[in-house]
């Protein structure tokens, strides 16, 4: 079965910033980062089941999980969950990030 898959607006902030953060660096490579993972992120389409349970997931009502992109230092997490036949991208952070807390969740949802 084929998944649509769709981008949450907080995880297309979370991904602008990180664009940014990396173009004022390194354009060449921001601009790598920035395909590669949204070509990782289109990879849900099929299996997305394949991906584990992200270490958040008790904290959520429904089941997310975890796809993880990167190498090295660079490595982000796309926190995702699947309804029906969508795969949503809920949240990207950084492998280095601390795990989301309820009170991460609330002022997400309240600030961007």
């Amino acid at each position: 079965m084929a998944f649509q898959v769709e981008i949450t607006p907080i995880a297309e902030a979370q991904i602008q910033q990180a664009y940014r953060w990396y173009r004022e660096r390194n354009p060449e490579f921001a601009d790598r980062w920035f395909r590669g993972l949204m070509n990782a992120i289109a990879t849900l389409h099929e299996k997305p089941q394949r991906c584990a349970l992200a270490v958040e997931h008790e904290i959520f009502p429904e089941e997310v999980r975890q796809l993880l992109y990167g190498k090295a230092k660079n490595v982000y997490r796309v926190l995702f969950t699947i309804r029906n036949a969508t795969v949503y991208a809920l949240y990207i952070r950084h492998s280095a990030q601390t795990p989301l807390t309820l009170n991460d969740l609330e002022e997400l949802e309240g600030g961007v």
